[in-house]
């Protein structure tokens, strides 16, 4: 009995097989790849990430091939957490995760904010040089929102999704009414047991780039408030931080983990008084080059002193975190431990705008 002849191919249907086997095929291929890089020795991958860092690598634009590494698969990640250190310790920011960890104690890592005017955003860059201001790594975004009688700073990794709904989400500074005390709000949690404030504007949902290991919310983490200065516009402002740092002696394996992380008390900070210069007949501070316009908006700041701890008093001419200008919407921001760049990025956001309760 002769065969009968199958139907032919509806039109385009062949093609679409060869190509759905062509996807296939190629996603094999990638697999089979991937894991053949998972399944080096721990040691060689160490040893790959040690060589990348050492090749040019220990500053960007080079550092993105040390992140290229930690992106391969999970064990190459752990390879390159267990290789670069935290900023603290190398004084390089590499990760997401660094924008959150302390600065370096000896010396400061020198940032820049651009600002726009038009759309109310502000760009914080890592200066790649030591010239006051570069072409700059990018680090994060903010941007202004005005929300009934309160002003709102939203922080992103993402400059172009700047909203409390966005994976690259970090936090957000809101001011009261009268733009002279601030509070500060992070994406995660600060420490295990830490209560998300439970505000109507501070709900969100989800930020997973920083770390999706925690919680997702908002997390007050420090304070900033305004005085009234005396000299007005001829001197700085009068500033009073309160601020929960993360700690320094956190391994950098545990710093994505809140059940590693146990409170370490409030940091007090206060803006470093001027000085009155007889030539210039003016009150200055010493801004070491890093500012050179003068302006209500400038100031430095430095550990305020305990009463109960007479050397802390040393500490006082140290300066955390100095922010000044340098053009009409360029302005440098220099911080160091026990700050990370996010707060030193949100302290600053504060520093913009009128404070007519205070001038």
């Amino acid at each position: 009995m002769p065969r009968e002849t199958p139907p032919p191919p509806p039109e385009g249907g062949e093609v679409h097989e060869v190509v759905e086997g062509e996807d296939g095929q190629a996603e094999a291929e990638a697999e089979d790849q991937e894991e053949r890089w998972a399944r080096l020795l721990p040691e060689l991958m160490s040893e790959v990430v040690r060589r990348v860092e050492a090749s040019g690598g220990e500053r960007w634009p080079a550092r993105k091939d040390v992140v290229s590494c930690a992106c391969v698969c999970r064990r190459w990640r752990d390879a390159a957490v267990a290789v670069v250190r935290p900023p603290a310790e190398s004084g390089k920011i590499t990760f997401p995760s660094s924008l959150k960890q302390p600065g370096p104690r000896e010396f400061p890592m020198q940032c820049f904010i651009k600002r726009n005017k038009k759309n109310s955003t502000f760009y914080l860059y890592l200066g790649l040089t030591n010239a006051t201001v570069d072409k700059g790594k990018f680090l994060m975004a903010a941007r202004r929102f005005r929300r009934g009688p309160h002003t709102e700073y939203i922080v992103s990794l993402d400059a172009d999704d700047l909203s409390q709904g966005s994976n690259a989400y970090m936090g957000k500074l809101r001011s009261d009414f009268w733009g002279t005390n601030f509070k500060i709000y992070d994406s995660k949690p600060p420490y295990d047991g830490a209560k998300a404030s439970s505000s109507r504007s501070s709900r969100r949902f989800g930020s997973r780039r920083i770390s999706p290991q925690v919680s997702a919310g908002n997390y007050e983490v420090g304070q900033v408030s305004y005085k009234y200065n005396l000299l007005k516009s001829r001197g700085p402002r009068r500033m009073y931080c309160a601020l929960e740092c993360p700690s320094t002696q956190e391994t950098w394996e545990n710093c994505l983990k809140t059940k590693f992380r146990k409170p370490t008390g409030n940091t007090v900070l206060r803006n470093k008084a001027p000085r009155w210069h007889e030539h210039l007949q003016c009150w200055c501070l010493n801004f070491h080059g890093r500012v050179t316009v003068a302006s209500v908006k400038n100031f430095q700041l430095v550990a305020a002193a305990d009463p109960n701890d007479p050397a802390s008093s040393k500490d006082e001419e140290t300066v955390l975190l100095q922010f000044g200008k340098v053009d009409d919407n360029i302005f440098t921001m220099d911080y160091r431990q026990p700050l990370s760049a996010f707060q030193a990025f949100a302290i600053s956001l504060s520093s913009f705008g009128t404070k007519l309760a205070c001038e």
